[in-house]
């Protein structure tokens, strides 16, 4: 279900994994975190930045670091919106 605290459970998991380096774990539970908190909360929350900024570690720590750029631009955008 598209529930905050799942979201963050979700991206609490997929966070373990990250750490552990388990980045195929990690990834699909971003997603579906980012998912999950983009529905729920709407596509300029903070946690909704937070869940991409997460998916950007993961994605530079995978030398994707175009995709990381893209992410992390757009939660910079939902952060300046929300000072």
């Amino acid at each position: 279900p598209d529930h905050p605290d799942v979201a963050t459970s979700l991206n609490n998991l997929a966070l373990l994994y990250d750490i552990q380096g388990d980045y195929a774990k990690a990834e699909p539970l971003y997603k579906r975190s980012l998912a999950s908190m983009e529905k729920a909360l709407g596509a300029d929350h903070p946690s909704v930045a937070t869940s991409l900024e997460n998916l950007a570690v993961l994605y530079s720590a995978t030398k994707r670091n175009e995709e990381a750029v893209k992410l992390e631009r757009r939660a910079t955008k939902i952060r300046a919106m929300k000072r």
